[in-house]
């Protein structure tokens, strides 16, 4: 599977392709890089997503990330909130079905954060939790460069 590797404001960053389709974006430098257009132009986005979230709309590219289909139903009510803003694990759960713990593990288990963005959802009271390599520290500053507001 292609990978490819970007420096980014909150660490390395690696995008993984399969068969035409984003799989993956995971903290750290990838061992193999590896150039294809999808690539090239996911990392092209990111790049200009970190430095303006609100100009760069939603992420073009196709996504494919692998899970149960009740963790892909969680990841495109994901997609759908806009940058910006923020809903937490109780209305999410309320939108698509399920509990605010289901939704809470569906969420942690988000194969392409920043892209499917999981970092938009929070707890009733606080942020909640992040997977990110800086944990909930990523969590907030994504939240800060969006300058994300709760809208549920």
């Amino acid at each position: 599977m292609p990978q490819l590797s970007l420096h980014s404001p909150l660490g390395p960053l690696t995008l993984t392709e399969e068969e035409g389709k984003i799989i993956s974006l995971d903290w750290g430098w990838g061992r193999d890089q590896t150039e294809t257009p999808l690539l090239c132009e996911a990392r092209d986005w990111l790049d200009k997503w970190f430095d303006d979230p609100k100009a760069s709309g939603a992420f073009p590219f196709p996504l494919e990330p692998f899970g149960t289909p009740y963790q892909k139903k969680i990841w495109a009510a994901l997609c759908a909130i806009p940058v910006g803003s923020v809903t937490t694990y109780q209305a999410l759960a309320q939108q698509v079905g399920g509990s605010p713990r289901s939704v809470g593990q569906a969420v942690g288990r988000n194969p392409i954060p920043i892209l499917i963005p999981c970092h938009r959802v929070v707890a009733q009271r606080g942020l909640g939790g992040y997977s990110g390599d800086g944990g909930i520290e990523d969590k907030q500053w994504l939240l800060n460069l969006e300058e994300a507001r709760l809208t549920a």
